[in-house]
């Protein structure tokens, strides 16, 4: 550990940014998510066709994980770690309850890749801060207990937007009421920037080695990653699948997905302290038992589907806090939002061709489908490893 991280974070302190900054993405995962949990039948009613549904929601995934090799780049060479987390934030929070004005299909469409855009630039910059602050209280804990307020967000937006779909059926108040949790984030991240404004001051250290490149550990943990993203399905394709076979109704749907991100934040807070405990190696295990989301959501009926919702909701936590934390420990911290940028990237774009790979395989073969998905979540066992055996934490 450095003298910089020492003068600067104590645990106590390190908490407090991490409870401070897990507040916003509270707020700010009730916002997007609550959004996200209707933007498909909202594009529908403005015209757009379920190929334009499908491509725009895909794209924005892309975006928002492709792009944060950009902002992690641009976070390490400029060390504006705060001033382009708040422009992300802004991006965001501003986006989201704009869609209550669009009145065709292309205007809300560019505002929910606006969305994305916004998170890919804020998430490497942001993660690299609370690296920093976990370093005293452990980085998994760290990243699990901001993924696990950042998931009860995730669970109540949506629950929110259903409350409030049910009350009136109104797609535009619904987006008019994420202005409020919208309004609080950005509240919340300006103060937390007032609060520790030294967060974003990381400093380089000449003395690490390697500058030109990544340890070898750093690309075995991102092929396992990438491998974990392709047999990711996107929760549109199991919700299309509960839909289509009328496991549940159409009310039950947002409800599975809630549900998930309950498991997903209660996960990672297990996960992430796991972690700090055992290291990498706590992912084999989890990466193995999240497999089974695959035959369970798409074989089962209401019961196993939720189990497999369930399991395909702590995959999640566990990529957001683990996986996360673990990046942590493989790079020196004046490169550290380049790799998060790198590593969120791979990650991304492995889930959206994974999806795409699973989606049309659904159509011609459901065991297809399920195979596919193991398949890949049980060879990333091997990567990740490697990784572990040969992890050189900095």
């Amino acid at each position: 550990m450095s003298t910089q991280a020492q003068s600067i974070w104590s645990a106590r302190s390190g908490l407090a940014f991490v409870l401070l900054f897990g507040a916003v993405n509270l707020f700010a995962d009730m916002t997007y998510e609550g959004a996200r949990s209707v933007t498909g039948p909202y594009l529908g009613m403005l015209g757009a066709s379920g190929f334009v549904v499908g491509a725009v929601t895909g794209f924005g995934e892309f975006l928002g994980y492709a792009l944060r090799l950009v902002s992690g780049r641009w976070a390490d060479a400029s060390r504006l770690y705060w001033s382009i987390t708040i422009l992300g934030y802004i991006v965001q929070m501003v986006a989201v309850p704009l869609l209550a004005l669009s009145g065709s299909w292309p205007a809300a469409a560019v505002l929910i890749l606006l969305e994305r855009i916004g998170r890919a630039t804020r998430n490497p910059p942001r993660d690299v801060m609370l690296a920093e602050a976990g370093e005293e209280m452990g980085r998994g804990w760290a990243f699990g207990v901001n993924e696990a307020m950042d998931q009860c967000g995730a669970l109540i937006g949506p629950l929110a937007v259903a409350g409030i779909m049910a009350w009136k059926g109104n797609f535009q108040l619904a987006f008019a009421f994420l202005a409020l949790p919208a309004i609080v984030t950005l509240l919340l991240v300006l103060g937390a920037r007032f609060t520790f404004p030294d967060a974003g001051r990381i400093e380089k250290e000449p003395q690490s080695a390697q500058l030109g490149r990544y340890p070898t550990s750093y690309w075995w943990y991102c092929l396992g990653a990438g491998l974990v993203g392709f047999g990711f399905a996107d929760y549109s394709l199991i919700g299309f699948h509960l839909s289509k076979t009328h496991i549940v109704t159409n009310d039950w749907i947002p409800l599975f997905y809630a549900f998930a991100m309950g498991a997903g934040g209660l996960g990672s807070l297990i996960i992430g302290k796991l972690f700090d405990r055992l290291g990498l190696f706590v992912l084999l295990p989890v990466t193995v038992v999240v497999a089974v989301y695959a035959p369970l959501a798409f074989f089962g009926g209401f019961t196993l589907s939720l189990i497999g919702a369930l399991l395909w909701g702590i995959g999640l936590g566990a990529h957001e806090s683990a996986m996360q934390a673990a990046v942590a420990q493989m790079i020196p911290r004046e490169r550290l939002g380049s790799a998060y940028g790198v590593f969120g990237a791979i990650f991304g774009v492995a889930w959206f061709i994974g999806s795409a790979a699973l989606g049309a395989l659904y159509d011609v073969s459901i065991g297809a489908t399920v195979a596919l998905a193991i398949a890949a979540q049980l060879l990333a066992v091997v990567p990740i490893a490697i990784a572990a055996r040969r992890l050189t934490p900095f």
